[in-house]
Protein backbone atom coordinates (compact mmCIF):
# COMPACT_ATOMS: atom_id res chain seq x y z
CA UNK A 1 0.00 0.00 0.00
CA UNK A 2 1.10 3.13 -1.03
CA UNK A 3 2.31 5.71 2.45
CA UNK A 4 0.65 8.62 3.74
CA UNK A 5 1.27 11.94 1.94
CA UNK A 6 1.37 13.89 5.13
CA UNK A 7 1.71 17.76 3.49
CA UNK A 8 -1.71 16.79 1.72
CA UNK A 9 -3.02 15.59 4.92
CA UNK A 10 -2.07 18.49 6.59
CA UNK A 11 -3.19 20.91 3.99
CA UNK A 12 -6.70 19.05 3.34
CA UNK A 13 -7.73 18.99 6.95
CA UNK A 14 -6.53 22.82 7.66
CA UNK A 15 -9.09 23.82 5.07
CA UNK A 16 -11.52 21.88 6.34
CA UNK A 17 -11.17 22.79 10.17
CA UNK A 18 -10.53 26.82 9.41
CA UNK A 19 -13.00 26.61 7.10
CA UNK A 20 -15.87 24.56 9.27
CA UNK A 21 -15.07 27.32 11.84
CA UNK A 22 -14.91 30.29 9.94
CA UNK A 23 -18.31 29.42 8.24
CA UNK A 24 -20.07 30.27 12.02
CA UNK A 25 -18.65 33.51 11.94
CA UNK A 26 -19.45 34.73 8.65
CA UNK A 27 -22.99 33.53 9.14
CA UNK A 28 -23.06 35.44 12.68
CA UNK A 29 -22.39 38.66 10.58
CA UNK A 30 -24.75 37.73 8.09
CA UNK A 31 -27.82 36.85 10.12
CA UNK A 32 -29.21 40.71 9.76
CA UNK A 33 -29.93 40.16 6.39
CA UNK A 34 -30.98 36.59 6.51
CA UNK A 35 -33.29 37.59 8.92
CA UNK A 36 -34.79 40.75 6.83
CA UNK A 37 -34.57 38.37 3.67
CA UNK A 38 -36.50 35.41 4.91
CA UNK A 39 -38.51 37.68 7.14
CA UNK A 40 -38.07 34.56 10.82
CA UNK A 41 -36.79 36.98 13.80
CA UNK A 42 -38.83 34.75 15.69
CA UNK A 43 -36.39 31.36 14.98
CA UNK A 44 -33.61 33.70 14.87
CA UNK A 45 -32.13 31.80 18.33
CA UNK A 46 -32.14 28.59 16.41
CA UNK A 47 -29.90 29.26 13.41
CA UNK A 48 -27.19 28.97 15.71
CA UNK A 49 -28.96 26.69 18.48
CA UNK A 50 -29.52 23.82 15.89
CA UNK A 51 -25.78 23.88 14.75
CA UNK A 52 -24.65 23.70 18.33
CA UNK A 53 -27.30 20.87 18.90
CA UNK A 54 -26.25 18.45 16.32
CA UNK A 55 -22.88 19.56 16.22
CA UNK A 56 -22.82 18.33 19.85
CA UNK A 57 -24.76 15.45 19.40
CA UNK A 58 -23.22 13.70 17.26
CA UNK A 59 -19.53 14.13 17.90
CA UNK A 60 -18.97 11.03 19.86
CA UNK A 61 -20.86 8.83 17.65
CA UNK A 62 -18.99 9.75 14.64
CA UNK A 63 -15.65 9.47 17.03
CA UNK A 64 -16.86 5.72 16.99
CA UNK A 65 -17.64 5.12 13.95
CA UNK A 66 -14.06 6.37 12.68
CA UNK A 67 -12.84 3.79 14.89
CA UNK A 68 -15.16 1.01 12.89
CA UNK A 69 -14.83 2.11 9.65
CA UNK A 70 -11.70 4.33 9.28
CA UNK A 71 -10.87 7.65 9.94
CA UNK A 72 -10.70 8.69 6.19
CA UNK A 73 -14.06 6.80 5.21
CA UNK A 74 -16.18 8.73 8.00
CA UNK A 75 -13.94 12.26 7.61
CA UNK A 76 -15.21 12.38 3.99
CA UNK A 77 -18.84 11.43 4.89
CA UNK A 78 -18.70 14.53 7.28
CA UNK A 79 -17.21 16.68 4.69
CA UNK A 80 -19.97 15.24 2.39
CA UNK A 81 -22.95 16.42 4.98
CA UNK A 82 -21.30 19.28 5.59
CA UNK A 83 -21.64 20.49 2.09
CA UNK A 84 -24.79 19.09 1.45
CA UNK A 85 -25.80 21.33 4.57
CA UNK A 86 -24.48 24.16 3.14
CA UNK A 87 -26.04 24.03 -0.11
CA UNK A 88 -29.64 23.59 1.02
CA UNK A 89 -28.83 26.75 3.66
CA UNK A 90 -27.36 28.70 1.11
CA UNK A 91 -30.20 27.41 -1.98
CA UNK A 92 -32.63 28.44 1.43
CA UNK A 93 -36.03 30.17 0.48
CA UNK A 94 -37.48 29.88 4.35
CA UNK A 95 -36.43 29.99 8.09
CA UNK A 96 -37.18 26.21 8.22
CA UNK A 97 -35.11 25.04 5.43
CA UNK A 98 -32.32 27.31 6.75
CA UNK A 99 -32.35 25.22 9.99
CA UNK A 100 -32.48 21.93 8.30
CA UNK A 101 -29.42 23.21 6.57
CA UNK A 102 -27.57 24.02 9.53
CA UNK A 103 -28.40 20.92 11.52
CA UNK A 104 -27.04 19.07 8.47
CA UNK A 105 -23.86 21.24 8.56
CA UNK A 106 -23.76 20.68 12.36
CA UNK A 107 -23.49 16.84 12.11
CA UNK A 108 -20.70 17.64 9.96
CA UNK A 109 -18.98 19.82 11.76
CA UNK A 110 -19.13 17.44 14.85
CA UNK A 111 -17.17 14.77 13.10
CA UNK A 112 -14.85 17.24 11.21
CA UNK A 113 -13.35 19.16 13.99
CA UNK A 114 -12.15 15.80 16.57
CA UNK A 115 -11.49 13.44 13.18
CA UNK A 116 -8.88 16.08 12.05
CA UNK A 117 -7.31 15.80 15.72
CA UNK A 118 -7.70 12.04 14.73
CA UNK A 119 -6.19 11.82 11.76
CA UNK A 120 -2.94 14.26 12.75
CA UNK A 121 -2.27 11.04 15.31
CA UNK A 122 -2.10 8.64 12.96
CA UNK A 123 0.26 10.11 10.38
CA UNK A 124 2.23 12.22 12.07
CA UNK A 125 5.05 10.55 15.66
CA UNK A 126 4.44 12.29 18.67
CA UNK A 127 7.07 15.18 18.66
CA UNK A 128 5.75 16.32 15.40
CA UNK A 129 2.24 16.39 16.44
CA UNK A 130 2.91 17.75 19.57
CA UNK A 131 4.58 20.63 17.20
CA UNK A 132 1.27 20.72 14.76
CA UNK A 133 -1.40 20.48 17.21
CA UNK A 134 -0.17 23.46 19.35
CA UNK A 135 -0.08 25.77 16.18
CA UNK A 136 -3.42 24.26 15.01
CA UNK A 137 -5.14 25.87 18.15
CA UNK A 138 -4.26 29.10 18.11
CA UNK A 139 -4.86 29.04 14.13
CA UNK A 140 -8.60 28.41 15.42
CA UNK A 141 -8.75 31.62 16.21
CA UNK A 142 -8.49 33.15 12.71
CA UNK A 143 -12.11 32.61 11.88
CA UNK A 144 -12.89 34.96 14.61
CA UNK A 145 -10.58 37.37 13.48
CA UNK A 146 -11.73 37.45 9.82
CA UNK A 147 -15.19 36.32 10.13
CA UNK A 148 -16.67 39.76 10.55
CA UNK A 149 -14.59 41.41 7.78
CA UNK A 150 -15.62 38.06 5.63
CA UNK A 151 -19.47 38.00 6.03
CA UNK A 152 -19.55 42.24 5.57
CA UNK A 153 -17.67 41.78 1.99
CA UNK A 154 -19.89 38.44 0.97
CA UNK A 155 -23.05 40.25 1.83
CA UNK A 156 -22.04 43.51 0.63
CA UNK A 157 -20.87 42.33 -3.11
CA UNK A 158 -22.42 38.92 -3.88
CA UNK A 159 -25.46 38.10 -1.55
CA UNK A 160 -26.02 36.15 1.57
CA UNK A 161 -26.69 32.82 0.18
CA UNK A 162 -23.09 32.74 -1.08
CA UNK A 163 -21.84 32.96 2.92
CA UNK A 164 -23.03 28.99 2.63
CA UNK A 165 -22.17 28.19 -1.19
CA UNK A 166 -19.07 29.05 -0.48
CA UNK A 167 -18.44 25.79 1.70
CA UNK A 168 -18.97 23.96 -1.69
CA UNK A 169 -15.66 24.62 -3.62
CA UNK A 170 -13.54 24.82 -0.33
CA UNK A 171 -14.81 21.32 0.98
CA UNK A 172 -14.56 20.13 -1.95
CA UNK A 173 -10.72 20.81 -2.39
CA UNK A 174 -10.42 19.66 1.17
CA UNK A 175 -11.46 16.43 0.69
CA UNK A 176 -9.50 15.99 -2.72
CA UNK A 177 -6.38 16.97 -0.64
CA UNK A 178 -7.72 14.15 1.82
CA UNK A 179 -8.31 11.22 -0.71
CA UNK A 180 -5.04 11.89 -2.00
CA UNK A 181 -3.00 11.81 0.46
CA UNK A 182 -4.54 9.65 3.30
CA UNK A 183 -4.17 5.84 2.40
CA UNK A 184 -6.05 3.29 5.34
CA UNK A 185 -6.43 -0.05 5.38
CA UNK A 186 -9.32 -1.13 5.47
CA UNK A 187 -10.50 -4.01 8.33
CA UNK A 188 -11.52 -7.47 7.69
CA UNK A 189 -15.53 -8.60 8.97
CA UNK A 190 -18.44 -6.39 9.26
CA UNK A 191 -18.30 -4.14 12.66
CA UNK A 192 -21.12 -4.66 14.94
CA UNK A 193 -22.62 -1.47 15.96
CA UNK A 194 -24.43 -0.34 19.01
CA UNK A 195 -27.51 1.18 17.34
CA UNK A 196 -28.91 1.41 21.13
CA UNK A 197 -26.51 2.52 22.87
CA UNK A 198 -26.33 5.04 20.02
CA UNK A 199 -29.73 6.32 20.14
CA UNK A 200 -29.69 6.75 23.51
CA UNK A 201 -26.76 8.83 23.44
CA UNK A 202 -27.90 10.78 20.95
CA UNK A 203 -31.42 11.16 22.69
CA UNK A 204 -29.85 12.33 25.80
CA UNK A 205 -27.10 14.52 24.95
CA UNK A 206 -30.70 16.26 22.70
CA UNK A 207 -32.32 16.51 26.01
CA UNK A 208 -29.66 18.26 27.92
CA UNK A 209 -28.39 20.45 25.15
CA UNK A 210 -31.96 21.62 24.20
CA UNK A 211 -32.17 23.24 27.56
CA UNK A 212 -29.91 26.12 27.36
CA UNK A 213 -31.21 26.24 23.29
CA UNK A 214 -34.69 26.87 24.91
CA UNK A 215 -33.40 29.39 27.52
CA UNK A 216 -31.83 31.67 25.05
CA UNK A 217 -34.27 31.16 22.20
CA UNK A 218 -37.57 30.82 23.61
CA UNK A 219 -37.22 33.03 26.85
CA UNK A 220 -37.69 29.79 29.96
CA UNK A 221 -35.89 29.98 32.98
CA UNK A 222 -33.38 27.83 34.54
CA UNK A 223 -35.66 26.90 37.30
CA UNK A 224 -38.85 26.39 34.47
CA UNK A 225 -40.71 22.72 34.39
CA UNK A 226 -39.69 22.44 30.84
CA UNK A 227 -36.20 22.86 31.93
CA UNK A 228 -36.13 20.89 34.21
CA UNK A 229 -37.83 17.99 33.06
CA UNK A 230 -35.41 17.80 30.14
CA UNK A 231 -32.43 17.93 32.77
CA UNK A 232 -34.21 14.85 34.79
CA UNK A 233 -34.65 12.78 31.25
CA UNK A 234 -31.48 13.83 30.49
CA UNK A 235 -30.00 12.02 33.07
CA UNK A 236 -32.29 9.32 33.02
CA UNK A 237 -31.37 8.17 29.54
CA UNK A 238 -27.91 8.74 30.83
CA UNK A 239 -28.29 5.62 33.43
CA UNK A 240 -30.04 3.84 30.37
CA UNK A 241 -26.96 4.48 28.28
CA UNK A 242 -24.33 3.17 30.91
CA UNK A 243 -27.00 -0.24 31.60
CA UNK A 244 -27.14 -0.99 27.92
CA UNK A 245 -22.82 -0.08 27.35
CA UNK A 246 -22.17 -2.68 30.25
CA UNK A 247 -23.96 -5.29 28.26
CA UNK A 248 -23.14 -4.79 24.33
CA UNK A 249 -19.65 -6.13 22.91
CA UNK A 250 -19.26 -2.93 21.04
CA UNK A 251 -20.49 0.07 22.80
CA UNK A 252 -21.26 3.26 21.31
CA UNK A 253 -18.84 4.88 24.37
CA UNK A 254 -16.83 2.03 26.24
CA UNK A 255 -17.19 2.38 29.98
CA UNK A 256 -13.90 1.31 30.49
CA UNK A 257 -12.24 5.19 28.60
CA UNK A 258 -14.03 6.39 32.44
CA UNK A 259 -11.31 4.03 34.65
CA UNK A 260 -8.56 5.64 32.24
CA UNK A 261 -7.26 8.70 34.52
CA UNK A 262 -6.82 10.96 32.12
CA UNK A 263 -9.71 10.63 29.49
CA UNK A 264 -11.99 11.21 33.28
CA UNK A 265 -9.57 14.02 34.63
CA UNK A 266 -9.06 16.24 30.55
CA UNK A 267 -12.93 15.91 30.53
CA UNK A 268 -13.44 17.23 33.81
CA UNK A 269 -10.75 19.71 33.06
CA UNK A 270 -11.89 21.40 29.56
CA UNK A 271 -15.83 21.20 31.26
CA UNK A 272 -14.94 23.42 33.92
CA UNK A 273 -12.62 25.16 31.42
CA UNK A 274 -15.79 25.34 29.12
CA UNK A 275 -18.02 26.31 32.08
CA UNK A 276 -16.79 28.58 34.18
CA UNK A 277 -13.74 30.58 32.14
CA UNK A 278 -14.89 30.43 28.32
CA UNK A 279 -18.17 31.25 29.25
CA UNK A 280 -17.60 34.14 31.04
CA UNK A 281 -14.37 35.35 28.52
CA UNK A 282 -17.40 35.05 25.86
CA UNK A 283 -19.90 38.06 27.73
CA UNK A 284 -16.59 40.60 27.77
CA UNK A 285 -17.92 42.56 24.54
CA UNK A 286 -20.68 43.48 26.08
CA UNK A 287 -19.08 45.31 28.80
CA UNK A 288 -16.39 46.85 26.44
CA UNK A 289 -19.35 48.22 24.29
CA UNK A 290 -21.34 49.53 27.30
CA UNK A 291 -18.50 50.79 29.94
CA UNK A 292 -15.47 51.42 27.81
CA UNK A 293 -17.44 52.70 24.62
CA UNK A 294 -15.79 50.54 21.92
CA UNK A 295 -17.97 49.35 18.81
CA UNK A 296 -18.84 45.75 18.66
CA UNK A 297 -15.79 45.58 15.86
CA UNK A 298 -13.62 47.04 18.62
CA UNK A 299 -15.01 45.35 21.59
CA UNK A 300 -14.03 41.98 19.52
CA UNK A 301 -11.04 42.26 18.50
CA UNK A 302 -9.78 43.48 21.86
CA UNK A 303 -10.62 40.02 23.08
CA UNK A 304 -8.21 38.89 20.53
CA UNK A 305 -5.13 39.85 22.79
CA UNK A 306 -5.82 37.06 24.38
CA UNK A 307 -4.31 35.08 21.60
CA UNK A 308 -1.12 37.32 22.02
CA UNK A 309 -0.88 35.35 25.44
CA UNK A 310 -2.11 31.69 23.85
CA UNK A 311 0.01 31.73 20.89
CA UNK A 312 3.73 31.64 22.02
CA UNK A 313 2.16 29.83 24.78
CA UNK A 314 0.92 27.29 22.48
CA UNK A 315 3.60 27.02 20.69
CA UNK A 316 5.78 26.67 23.63
CA UNK A 317 4.32 23.87 25.35
CA UNK A 318 4.26 22.02 21.96
CA UNK A 319 8.11 21.54 22.44
CA UNK A 320 7.43 20.90 26.71
CA UNK A 321 5.17 18.55 27.03
CA UNK A 322 7.50 15.40 25.35
CA UNK A 323 10.13 16.89 27.36
CA UNK A 324 8.58 17.56 30.80
CA UNK A 325 6.03 15.54 32.64
CA UNK A 326 2.82 17.27 31.18
CA UNK A 327 0.98 17.28 34.89
CA UNK A 328 3.63 19.81 36.01
CA UNK A 329 3.33 21.85 32.62
CA UNK A 330 -0.61 22.10 33.41
CA UNK A 331 -0.30 22.97 36.76
CA UNK A 332 2.57 26.01 36.22
CA UNK A 333 0.06 26.92 33.09
CA UNK A 334 -3.01 27.06 35.12
CA UNK A 335 -1.86 29.42 37.77
CA UNK A 336 -2.24 31.95 35.29
CA UNK A 337 -5.78 32.51 34.58
CA UNK A 338 -5.92 32.59 38.42
CA UNK A 339 -3.98 35.77 38.09
CA UNK A 340 -5.65 36.97 35.54
CA UNK A 341 -9.81 36.62 36.92
CA UNK A 342 -8.58 37.87 40.09
CA UNK A 343 -7.52 41.13 38.38
CA UNK A 344 -10.82 40.65 36.07
CA UNK A 345 -13.00 40.31 39.19
CA UNK A 346 -11.39 43.86 40.45
CA UNK A 347 -12.39 45.68 37.03
CA UNK A 348 -14.82 49.30 37.59
CA UNK A 349 -15.40 51.85 35.72
CA UNK A 350 -12.17 53.07 35.30
CA UNK A 351 -10.11 49.98 33.92
CA UNK A 352 -8.17 50.93 31.14
CA UNK A 353 -8.05 48.96 27.89
CA UNK A 354 -4.13 48.31 28.72
CA UNK A 355 -5.07 46.59 31.49
CA UNK A 356 -7.97 44.49 29.75
CA UNK A 357 -5.01 43.33 27.26
CA UNK A 358 -2.47 42.58 30.06
CA UNK A 359 -5.40 40.00 31.78
CA UNK A 360 -6.48 38.52 28.87
CA UNK A 361 -2.43 37.62 27.62
CA UNK A 362 -1.88 36.27 31.24
CA UNK A 363 -4.99 34.08 30.68
CA UNK A 364 -3.93 33.61 27.18
CA UNK A 365 -0.59 32.31 28.57
CA UNK A 366 -2.49 30.18 30.82
CA UNK A 367 -4.68 28.52 28.54
CA UNK A 368 -2.67 27.98 26.14
CA UNK A 369 -1.29 24.65 27.52
CA UNK A 370 -5.36 23.35 26.26
CA UNK A 371 -4.73 23.84 22.01
CA UNK A 372 -1.06 22.05 22.26
CA UNK A 373 -2.21 19.52 25.34
CA UNK A 374 -5.48 18.24 25.68
CA UNK A 375 -6.06 15.98 22.48
CA UNK A 376 -1.95 15.05 22.81
CA UNK A 377 -2.60 13.71 25.83
CA UNK A 378 -6.19 11.75 24.97
CA UNK A 379 -4.61 10.46 22.09
CA UNK A 380 -1.32 8.82 23.86
CA UNK A 381 -3.38 7.68 26.46
CA UNK A 382 -5.95 5.21 24.68
CA UNK A 383 -5.33 2.32 22.17
CA UNK A 384 -4.96 3.56 18.62
CA UNK A 385 -8.13 1.86 17.75
CA UNK A 386 -10.23 3.56 20.20
CA UNK A 387 -8.41 7.46 20.12
CA UNK A 388 -11.39 8.55 18.04
CA UNK A 389 -13.92 8.11 20.73
CA UNK A 390 -11.99 9.00 22.82
CA UNK A 391 -10.85 12.05 21.84
CA UNK A 392 -14.93 13.01 20.89
CA UNK A 393 -15.84 12.01 24.46
CA UNK A 394 -13.59 14.75 25.69
CA UNK A 395 -14.12 17.16 22.74
CA UNK A 396 -18.02 16.80 24.00
CA UNK A 397 -17.31 17.64 27.66
CA UNK A 398 -15.53 20.74 26.27
CA UNK A 399 -18.49 21.58 24.14
CA UNK A 400 -21.26 20.76 26.79
CA UNK A 401 -19.31 22.79 29.00
CA UNK A 402 -19.16 25.79 27.01
CA UNK A 403 -22.39 25.64 25.75
CA UNK A 404 -24.07 25.89 29.07
CA UNK A 405 -21.63 28.31 30.81
CA UNK A 406 -22.40 30.79 27.92
CA UNK A 407 -26.10 30.19 28.78
CA UNK A 408 -25.49 30.10 32.62
CA UNK A 409 -23.30 33.04 32.67
CA UNK A 410 -25.62 35.36 30.47
CA UNK A 411 -28.30 34.91 33.03
CA UNK A 412 -26.47 35.15 35.50
CA UNK A 413 -25.04 38.93 33.66
CA UNK A 414 -28.55 39.65 32.72
CA UNK A 415 -30.20 39.22 36.08
CA UNK A 416 -27.22 41.38 38.05
CA UNK A 417 -27.57 44.41 35.51
CA UNK A 418 -31.77 43.96 35.93
CA UNK A 419 -31.60 43.89 39.86
CA UNK A 420 -29.15 46.84 40.00
CA UNK A 421 -30.89 48.96 37.47
CA UNK A 422 -33.96 48.60 39.31
CA UNK A 423 -32.46 50.07 42.51
CA UNK A 424 -31.38 53.12 40.65
CA UNK A 425 -34.95 53.76 40.37
CA UNK A 426 -35.32 55.41 36.94
CA UNK A 427 -38.32 55.77 35.00
CA UNK A 428 -39.76 52.05 33.77
CA UNK A 429 -38.86 52.70 30.29
CA UNK A 430 -34.90 53.72 31.11
CA UNK A 431 -35.01 50.67 33.28
CA UNK A 432 -35.99 48.48 31.02
CA UNK A 433 -34.00 49.94 27.92
CA UNK A 434 -31.25 49.98 29.97
CA UNK A 435 -31.42 46.21 31.36
CA UNK A 436 -32.35 44.79 27.87
CA UNK A 437 -30.12 46.63 25.69
CA UNK A 438 -27.36 48.11 26.79
CA UNK A 439 -27.00 51.38 27.85
CA UNK A 440 -27.99 54.18 25.47
CA UNK A 441 -26.05 56.66 24.09
CA UNK A 442 -28.08 59.36 24.66
CA UNK A 443 -28.61 58.90 28.35
CA UNK A 444 -27.91 61.74 30.97
CA UNK A 445 -24.41 61.71 31.87
CA UNK A 446 -25.08 61.29 35.92
CA UNK A 447 -27.75 58.23 34.56
CA UNK A 448 -25.09 56.40 32.26
CA UNK A 449 -22.74 56.70 34.98
CA UNK A 450 -24.54 55.26 37.56
CA UNK A 451 -25.70 52.35 34.87
CA UNK A 452 -22.13 52.19 34.08
CA UNK A 453 -20.80 51.12 37.96
CA UNK A 454 -23.86 48.78 37.84
CA UNK A 455 -22.95 47.22 34.74
CA UNK A 456 -19.62 46.74 36.15
CA UNK A 457 -20.29 45.41 39.44
CA UNK A 458 -22.22 42.57 37.53
CA UNK A 459 -19.57 41.58 35.72
CA UNK A 460 -17.11 42.14 38.96
CA UNK A 461 -19.79 39.33 40.04
CA UNK A 462 -19.19 37.13 36.89
CA UNK A 463 -15.52 37.03 37.39
CA UNK A 464 -15.33 36.43 41.00
CA UNK A 465 -17.67 33.44 40.11
CA UNK A 466 -14.95 32.66 37.01
CA UNK A 467 -11.78 32.88 40.03
CA UNK A 468 -13.29 29.91 41.31
CA UNK A 469 -13.94 27.78 38.57
CA UNK A 470 -10.06 28.76 37.98
CA UNK A 471 -8.88 27.32 40.97
CA UNK A 472 -11.10 24.50 40.63
CA UNK A 473 -9.38 23.84 37.18
CA UNK A 474 -6.34 24.27 38.78
CA UNK A 475 -7.11 21.67 41.17
CA UNK A 476 -8.27 19.17 38.68
CA UNK A 477 -4.30 19.17 37.26
CA UNK A 478 -3.27 17.63 39.94
CA UNK A 479 -4.52 14.82 39.03
CA UNK A 480 -3.13 13.93 35.62
CA UNK A 481 -0.43 11.39 35.27
CA UNK A 482 2.88 12.29 36.17
CA UNK A 483 4.67 11.06 32.95
CA UNK A 484 6.60 12.79 30.05
CA UNK A 485 4.88 11.87 26.65
CA UNK A 486 7.81 10.68 24.68
CA UNK A 487 8.97 8.63 27.92
CA UNK A 488 5.75 6.93 27.52
CA UNK A 489 6.06 6.16 24.02
CA UNK A 490 9.43 4.58 23.62
CA UNK A 491 8.77 2.11 27.02
CA UNK A 492 5.57 0.95 24.47
CA UNK A 493 7.72 0.76 21.49
CA UNK A 494 10.16 -1.75 23.12
CA UNK A 495 7.55 -3.64 25.00
CA UNK A 496 6.41 -4.44 21.46
CA UNK A 497 9.26 -5.42 19.97
CA UNK A 498 9.94 -7.98 22.81
CA UNK A 499 6.89 -9.32 22.26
Amino acid sequence: MKENNKTLILIGLLIGIIFSALDETVVTTAMPTIIRDLHGLQLYGWVAGVYMLTMTAFMPILGKLADLFGRKRIYMICMGLFIGGSIISGLATSMEVLLIGRGIQGIGAGGMMPLAMIILGDTYPLEQRAKIQSMIGPIMFLPQLLGPMVGGVIVDQLSWHFVFLINIPIGIISAIFMAKGLRENRSAGKPKIDWAGAAVLLAALVSLLLTPVLKDTQGYAWSSPVIIGLLILGCLLLGLLIWIESRVEEPIIPLHLFKNRNVVVLSALVFTVGLGLIGCFASFPFYAQNIMGLTPTGAGYLTMAFMLGAIPMSMLNGFTLTKLRYRNVFIVSFILPIIAFYFLSQINVDTSIGAIVVYFVIMGAGLGVLFAGDNLIVQESVNKNESGIALSTVQLFQALGTTVGMSLFGSLLASHITNGVSALKLSAGTAEKIATGGIPKDLAPDIAAQAKTVFAGAFQNLYMIALVMSVAAFVVCFFLKNEILSKKVAEEKLVAQDM
